[in-house]
């Protein structure tokens, strides 16, 4: 950790890819998947599912939606303000360190936090749009809707139906059994041949192709997990983090155990822009505050 505090102190990053999942928003009250008590899967039991990950399999919500429709209002993007590492990796954007931000979440924050959309990759989709993707057997017309046009369902918990053909209205969030977005595969080989530094905040790093992101870097860009607990140590000599140094020519891996947004202030401090980081924090929280009193 220490040399790695060195480097940042020195400045010598400047292609810098983030990676997130969704601990990097569990300080706003928006739960994870697989903490127990309070994650998502954890508050599956009513529905009786083979697997709590069946939720968000494409076959299995064609035929049974209601789980998805029942959770997701958990998941929609609300009025909430984006962390502080939003806006730390906002803040890396803004001073032209960020290569790329490659993220798990569908919860729309990196936008808000005003990350910019060609350094985004929302790697799991987002509920920014929404199509008619069938139902059961029966292929949907495709239809997109904008997602303002199902939130009443969304939040009332119902399943909402296509005007067109009847088929099940879904958000553009990726389920197991769909691909990723075409943006995912166009960039990350030749992002993470450039990216000097890797960040991963809050991920358990379990859902591919998402986790073997990490193995991508060159064998000499050091990496940094900041996150609740251990992730993507696979004991292989190739895959994975390697925070012991036993496999690898570089001792490059480093493990932050804490929160996300204690990580990022450390960071913040240590690249000499925490000041920054709690002024745009202060200046986004007032806007965030007028805009709402606007809005009533």
């Amino acid at each position: 950790m220490d040399s790695l505090v060195e480097l940042l102190q020195k400045k010598k990053f400047k292609n810098i890819i983030v990676m997130t999942g969704a601990g990097v928003s569990t300080s706003l009250g928006i739960p994870d998947f697989r903490s127990p008590d309070t994650g998502i899967y954890h508050n599956l039991g009513q529905f009786d599912l083979p697997n709590p990950e069946d939720m968000f399999d494409i076959d299995y919500f064609l035929y049974h939606p209601q789980p998805f429709y029942t959770l997701v209002k958990d998941l929609y993007p609300g009025k909430i303000q984006p962390s502080k590492t939003h806006y730390f990796i906002r803040l890396l954007a803004d001073k032209g360190l960020l290569l790329r931000h490659y993220t798990q979440n569908i919860d729309t924050l990196e936008r808000l936090a005003g990350i910019p959309d060609n350094l985004l990759v929302e790697s799991h989709g987002s509920f920014h749009t929404a199509h008619c993707v069938g139902i059961r057997n029966k292929s949907g017309c495709h239809k997109e809707y904008p997602i303002e046009s199902i939130k009443e369902k969304i939040l009332a918990r119902e399943v909402p139906y296509c005007k067109n053909c009847g088929g099940i209205i879904k958000p553009d969030v990726i389920f197991f059994g769909e691909e990723l977005p075409q943006r995912f595969f166009d960039l990350y080989l030749e992002d993470f041949q450039k990216c000097d530094l890797l960040l991963v905040f809050g991920t358990s790093l379990k859902v591919q192709p998402f986790c073997n992101l990490i193995d991508f870097a060159k064998i000499d860009t050091p990496r940094c997990l900041i996150n609740n607990r251990l992730a993507g140590v696979t004991g292989h000599p190739r895959k994975g983090f390697d925070f012991s140094g036993t496999f690898q020519k570089y001792r490059r891996d480093v493990f932050y155990k804490g929160n996300c947004d204690d990580g990022s202030a450390i960071l913040a401090k240590c690249m000499g822009f925490e000041d920054e980081l709690n002024e745009l924090i202060a200046s986004e929280a007032k806007n965030f505050k007028d805009s709402d009193n606007t809005k009533q």
